[in-house]
């Protein structure tokens, strides 16, 4: 996961809407089914995921707690790196 991706992701979700997200986060699992994909092609489709996953759990911060995104943002990361430590 990179903060300023989920940052960026954050930032568009505010502007537009969450299920544009969801939609793509839909999309990128249905295309690591394709036949012919390499490993590394997966990787980065998991990544893209990865992070789209994490900016929508920023937003549900915001809303659903009411933080800021600077604060939601930094809980977010240290959960993350939190269940990595364990």
């Amino acid at each position: 996961m990179k903060l300023p991706v989920i940052k960026h992701l954050t930032q568009f979700i505010e502007e537009n809407d969450e299920d544009f997200v969801i939609e793509t986060i839909e999309t990128l699992e249905s295309l690591t089914e394709a036949p012919g994909l390499k490993d590394d092609e997966i990787d980065v489709i998991g990544e893209l995921i990865s992070n789209m996953y994490g900016a929508v759990e920023v937003n549900k911060l915001i809303k659903e707690e009411g933080l800021d995104k600077k604060e939601a943002l930094n809980s977010f990361m240290k959960r993350v790196l939190g269940s990595i430590d364990k």
